[in-house]
Order: structure tokens, then sequence, then C-alpha cells
């Protein structure tokens, strides 16, 4: 299955890897972070959060994580790490998401600190660093954005001159993550003015000094500064990649920078639900617990439903990666050539979980406070640091507004390469609004009739706007950005909602209808949700360009290929809860 042709593939349940399947080797990994993290991480929070008065606690907590193996997991062991696999990465990557800020020290180190070294460094670079890096031992950060380069990172002002055998370095990097105790800088600069190019610089360098760590908002454990740089001088061979070409570096590594977050605020979560579960549990009012009252029962439902989902998105779009991998290495290509070769491949879907897993874990966290009610107010209880933590994340890695554009974005550049034939079925969607609908049968025996047929219906919904969007703007609809939106909140209910039937259907294989039933809810009540707001966005998008008879007609197509049958959503969400409420967690 090609990146971005979910709208035009159907994939089978037989297809996809769901979190039911991990093997012993990923149970071990995963159990081993959680204990890490539960051990280590939770009972000292607060010290974490006060890392101006404890500056050593999280570099400590690196070097210990680091013995385990976790740091180096990803990386091919010809380099000191172990090697495991893609789906294996997401395992850690998701167990990392409970760790609260200290998870982004480890995000930092573990992606955009050590992938462009990993992807684009020489054999002399890799030798050199990836084995410190692999067991913590060397620290890394990434210096990418500046006072007046954020989203448009390649507009960059800090330059880079090569004097003899050394580049000099001036200029200064802003919000950098780890700049505090890190030991390697991956910094962009400007050669000649205009060729954005990557570089690595050493901590101890002349010239390179520290700005006061930022106070902020929340992820106060994490360390975060701007680092400056005054005639740095570097050796020539401390160049990454080649001159003109960071782009593909900062760019590529984001790919996976922007899954492994979504995989990681999908973690986060999960922990949310269990504390706001166990909460509802011991919290009384009125004589019984909280968790009894119906609308305590709706918050806990629906933050497992969007969690469930979400979940099965991650591991959906993680093995389509793992699998692309798979066949690149076969074919020749080297492991980290076919590592970055599929994350670019899957870059829509990336963009996708980023924006979905982030708003995900905003929803799951603002109910969780809710469910706290004023006690979650208080910085004595866990949710009031995970509201603040949990913020950041629709901005890390690129916006939502920004990877929402991307993604459609990316999705119009391989339909006019060819890549994509969207256009095909756009027109043919547009032909059939003028035929009568065909019902057809319903077949009783499955259980997911209503919802295939939806989710079938749901893509000509998208196909048909998208379509007409393009039709009308030709190459200016890059700059129709509230469309874009629209059309990228369509694509993303779509793509996860068919990612939660997809996993239920495999469970309903592997362990029978009657162990799923509570699953088979929560994908019911989802898709019955997506469908609703997929309906609401494809109105807007169209209301934006059509009108006349156009509008009037495309009206009644997005109503049409958006309905779903009755479903009582009520009845779902009770039973889901009392499922929680027993386990006293999220027992998914």
């Amino acid at each position: 299955m090609k990146g971005g042709s979910f709208l035009i593939t159907n994939q089978t349940a037989e297809d996809v890897f769901i979190p039911e399947e991990l093997n012993e080797e990923q149970k071990m990994f995963k159990s081993m972070t959680m204990d890490f993290i539960e051990s280590k991480i939770w009972p000292i929070v607060e010290k974490i959060d006060k890392q101006l008065e404890n500056p050593d606690i999280v570099p400590n907590l690196l070097d210990e994580i680091g013995q385990l193996g976790i740091l180096g997991a990803g990386i091919p062991e010809e380099h000191g790490g172990m090697g495991v696999n893609f789906n294996t990465e997401t395992v850690l990557s998701e167990e990392l998401g409970k760790s609260l800020s200290f998870g982004v020290a480890v995000a930092a180190h573990t992606g955009i600190g050590t992938l462009p070294i990993l992807y684009f460094g020489t054999e002399e670079q890799k030798a050199k660093y990836l084995p410190g890096l692999s067991s913590g031992e060397i620290k890394a950060s990434y210096c990418l954005t500046e006072p007046n380069s954020g989203s448009d990172a390649l507009a960059a002002k800090t330059k880079a001159i090569l004097d003899g055998d050394e580049w000099v370095l001036n200029g200064q990097k802003m919000w950098i993550t780890n700049a505090g105790f890190a030991d390697l800088y991956i910094v962009f600069a400007q050669v000649d003015g205009d060729k954005f190019t990557g570089f690595i610089v050493e901590r101890n360098t002349p010239g390179l000094t520290l700005g006061d760590e930022e106070v902020k908002l929340g992820i106060k454990g994490s360390s975060t500064r701007q680092v400056f740089f005054e005639n740095v001088r570097i050796p020539k061979d401390n160049l990454l990649g080649e001159i003109g070409k960071g782009h593909k570096i900062a760019f590529n590594v984001l790919n996976i920078g922007r899954f492994k977050l979504g995989a990681m605020v999908m973690g986060g979560s999960k922990k949310a639900i269990d504390i706001a579960t166990q909460y509802a549990n011991e919290r009384h009012q009125f004589g019984q617990p909280i968790s009894n009252f119906g609308a305590i029962k709706h918050k806990l439902a629906e933050m497992a439903v969007k969690t469930y989902a979400t979940e099965s998105a991650t591991y959906r779009i993680a093995d389509l990666i793992t699998d692309k991998i798979s066949d690149l290495t076969t074919d020749g290509m080297s492991k980290e050539d076919a590592k970055l070769k599929a994350a670019e491949e899957y870059n829509i879907e990336c963009a996708i979980l980023k924006v979905l897993g982030s708003e995900t874990l905003d929803y799951v966290i603002d109910e969780a406070v809710q469910v706290f009610g004023g006690t979650g107010y208080s910085e004595e209880y866990p949710v009031a640091r995970m509201y603040r933590d949990a913020r950041i994340n629709r901005i890390f890695e690129g916006t939502n507004e920004i990877n929402r554009m991307l993604a459609v974005g990316q999705m119009m550049k391989k339909a006019m390469k060819g890549e994509l034939d969207l256009m095909t079925p756009a027109l043919k969607i547009q032909e059939e609004l003028m035929s009568i609908p065909d019902f057809g049968d319903e077949d009783d025996t499955d259980i997911f009739y209503e919802e295939r047929k939806a989710l079938e219906n749901g893509k000509k919904a998208i196909l048909l706007a998208a379509g007409a969007a393009a039709q009308k703007y030709m190459m200016e609809l890059e700059n129709q950005q509230e469309v874009l939106m629209y059309l990228a909140d369509m694509a993303i209910d779509l793509f996860t909602a068919e990612s939660a039937l997809l996993r239920t259907e495999k469970l309903i294989q592997l362990k029978g209808e009657a162990a799923a039933e509570l699953q088979v809810a929560m994908t019911k009540t989802y898709v019955c949700n997506a469908m609703e707001r997929m309906h609401v966005a494809g109105k807007h998008a169209i209301m934006a360009f059509a009108e006349g008879d156009e509008l009037r007609m495309m009206l009644i197509g997005v109503k049409r290929f958006t309905k779903y049958p009755p479903f009582n959503t009520v009845k779902a969400r009770q039973a889901i809860a009392d499922k929680m409420i027993e386990a006293n967690k999220y027992p998914f």
C-alpha cells in the first residue's frame, strides 16, 4: 500500500499489525520500559520538574535508561545499538510517552539528535558518535529553530563560512531541547547565504554559549535554552550530509519524529485514563463513587474510544513502515536508507498521526482534569502537570496546522506526479451524484457491514470535496489554507476510523466476537462520531468555494456520503466505562 493511498485502496484486517499481536521480545521491551518509568520517573516527577535546582537529574536518568539499551534500540548493532524493528520502536515510544517531560529529553536525543548522524553521517562520523549516542554516554540536541524562523525553517540566518580546513559558524538558535546538558549539537546554517546545510558541533567548542533555561508553561523537566555561535570553529569533516541539502536532513528526520511523537502521546493518553479512572473510583460524592454517574462514565468511555482508535492508527502505520523497510532491505538497500525512505513514503500518515495523537491527548487530559474537578486544578495532583505538559505537542515537530496542510498537500503532489490516481475516482464520484443511490442488501452476517459501507462512502466524500477544490483552484489550492484544513480533518477521521475497524476485525479473527465485544462498541462509536464530523468538515470545505447549483449538488453529495445509521452510543459508552471502572484502568 502506497503512502496516502488509503483514500483509494482498501486494506484488509489480515494486512494490519495490531498491538494484541506483540511478540515476546516486544513485550519484554514494553515491560522493561514501563518498570523504569514507574520506578524511576514517577516517584520523583517533582524533582525532575525542578531541573534548575537539580540540573544533573535528567542526564543521570538518561545514563540509566541508556544502560538498559533503550536509547540505542533502533540503532543497528554494528553501531552499538540493538537493531530492533520499527514495530518494537513504536512499543518503546508508547511507553516513554507515559514519562512526562523526561520523555521529551529521550525523544530529542534518540530522534532528531541521533538520527541525522545515522542517516546522513559519514562512516567516520557514525563510528565516532553512534556508539556513545546509543549508550547515553553522548547526549544530543538539535538546533534548527531561530527567532525569525520557526515553521519556515529554511529562512534561518545562522551562517557557516569555510575558512581553510574549518567551518566558522555565527548565529543563534532558540527553543533547543536538551541544550543545557547536550554533548553534541546538530546545527543548521546557511552556506554562501542560501545553502541550508547541516553540521555537527561538540559542546566544548570555543564560541558556543548557552542562554538561561527557559521558564516554560509545561515540560519543566526538559532543558530548553538558546544556543549562541560566535566564531565557532569546527573541523571541515563535521559537515553533515551535503552542502545545500540540509533540508533533506531536517524534513526527513521530522517524518519519523512526527510518527514517534504520535506514538508517545498515545501512551500518555493511556496513562491519563488510568489516573482519571482510579480517581473516579476513589472519589465519593452523594454517598457513592463518582464513577457511578453517567456523566463521568461518558467522559471515561469517550477518552478510551479516542485512544483505542489512535492506538489502532499508530500500529497500522508502524507496520506499513516496518514492511516497507523490509522490502527495501530485501532489494539491497541499507537499513539506514531503507528506514529513511520508508518514513518518507508514509510522510502523509506520519503527519496525520502527529495531529491525531496530540489532539487526542489534549482531549483526554482535559477531560481527566474535569473528572478530578477542583482538585485537578491543584499542583498536588498529577493531572495539572500532565495538562501543562501536553500542550506543547500540538506545536512540536511542526504545528498541527502545518501538518494538516502537509498531509493534504503531499497527497495532491503525489496525484500530480501520477503516484496516486485521485482524480479518476473523484470524477466518477461526481457522475455518481447524478444517479440513484444503490442501497444494496444488508449482510446480516457481517457485524461491520454498516461501518464498512460508511467508510467506503466517506472516502467518496473526501474525494468529491478535494477533487472539486483542485478543479477550482488548480495550482493555487496550496494557498487555500482553510479548505486544506477541512480536507485534512476529513482524511484524519477517515484513516483513524478505518484503522479502528481493521484492528477490531483482526481481533475478532484472533479471539472471537465475544472476546471483542467492547472493542466492537468502541469502533462503532468512533465511526458514528467520525462520520458526523466528516459531514460538517466537508460541508464547510465546499461552502468555501462552490456556489449556486454546484453548491447545492455537492452538499447533497457530502450528506449522502457521510450517512451512518442510528447507533446507541450512550449504551455503548456505558458498557465501555463499566469495564474500565471494574479494571480501575484503561484495559483495552
